[in-house]
């Protein structure tokens, strides 16, 4: 099985910036995309980052130029750089990893969720 940890989240104030971490670990063969969703209750979860196994990266207008995603392959980790934050980025934020457990077998994977409370 594969395990996905987020870390980095909290509370911050408006303007301020915050580095979530989430690592993978368990049976890996490799990890393909990687990125970040967030959801806030009574609304669907919505993509913030993703980036490819070619380091690619895609954001959503609503946090291109403040958001910025990597990730360390040697680590199995992927990061998510939060600047210029606003109130309405406050939500929980999920990591997801699109894992090969082997040659053949790729899965979806997800962390457990990390809060992020931006105050005005």
């Amino acid at each position: 099985q594969v395990q996905l940890v987020e870390s980095g989240g909290g509370l911050v104030q408006a303007g301020g910036s915050l580095r979530l971490s989430c690592a993978a670990s368990g049976t890996i063969f490799s990890i393909n995309a990687m990125g970040w969703y967030r959801q806030v209750p009574g609304k669907q979860r919505e993509l913030v980052a993703t980036i490819t196994g070619s380091t690619r990266t895609f954001y959503p207008d609503s946090v291109k130029g403040r958001f910025t995603i990597s990730r360390d392959n040697a680590k199995n980790t992927v990061y998510l750089q939060m600047n210029s934050l606003k109130p309405e980025d406050t939500a929980v934020y999920y990591c997801y990893g699109d894992v090969s457990i082997t040659y053949a077998q790729r899965h979806d994977y997800w962390g457990q969720g990390t809060q992020v409370t931006v105050s005005s």
